[in-house]
Parts: structure tokens; sequence; C-alpha cells
């Protein structure tokens, strides 16, 4: 809830809110659960003395996604490196793990992303990979 101080003498102001709406009022200073109602002259647009700002939302983080790349026993090892350090940005020692870990275990995690990023991320190294003649593919799932 978005809260405002203000440390000046004020007089509060009687609200009328609807009877399931919680007020604490601390200083001249009015909270509700979906309002903040402050005494500020310079925040008015009336002559009531009494500012009313609705309650920012609350923000989630969004949605992480695995992209993955699936073993087949056809593509060379060295192109898989080349991918991971290529679409992902890994120096040659780590692409070199996450290409063991697909080649040992069959799947390898490559990166984690919103869904926008790993959606383009897959996109690019299957097509990338079809112009290469390889069946190497590469998939997403929720993290």
């Amino acid at each position: 809830m978005y809260r405002q101080y203000d440390y000046r003498p004020h007089v509060a102001t009687a609200v009328t809110c609807e009877p399931d709406t919680q007020l604490v009022i601390s200083i001249g200073l009015i909270y509700t659960d979906e309002y903040v109602v402050s005494n500020h002259k310079e925040d008015t647009d009336d002559d009531s003395g009494l500012a009313i700002e609705e309650k920012r939302p609350d923000l989630k983080p969004p949605k992480q996604y695995k992209v993955v790349l699936i073993n087949d026993d056809y593509t060379p090892m060295e192109f898989v490196v080349q991918i991971l350090m290529t679409f992902f940005g890994m120096d040659h020692a780590k692409a070199t793990r996450v290409m063991m870990a697909v080649h040992t275990k069959g799947r390898g995690v490559c990166g984690i992303f919103s869904h926008e990023i790993a959606e383009t991320k897959v996109e690019q190294v299957n097509e990338f990979s079809r112009l290469n003649q390889h069946p190497l593919l590469c998939t997403m799932e929720e993290a």
C-alpha cells in the first residue's frame, strides 16, 4: 500500500467509506485498503482539502521458462557447443559442460528466460539446426 508521511500538524477530516473498508487514522493522514487519503492542500483538486490516490497494483514477476536441448544420435558435439556459445552467450568451457549433460543425460538446460525470450531462442536454435541439416531439437518448459 502506498503511504505518504507528513509530520506537519493536520486536522483529520471525516471520510465516508464502505462498511467493510478498514481505516487507520494517524496524525491527519487517513489510510484505507484501496485509497490513500491525505490532508495536503497542494494535492487537491477541490476545496475539501483531501486527495485520493488509487492503490498501486501488486505486480508479480513474469513466469520463467527453461530452454532445453534434446539429445539425438546424429548432431555432432561441436555443433552443439557452437549453438550454446552463439545463442546463449556461454564460454567454451560452460558450453562443453552443457553439451556433455545433453549427451549423457539426454537433455540439458541452456538457460532460464521469460516466455518471449525463451520462445525466440527455441525458434532460432531450431532454425539454425535445420539450415545446417542437423536434427537437434530445442524446446522450452516452465521453470
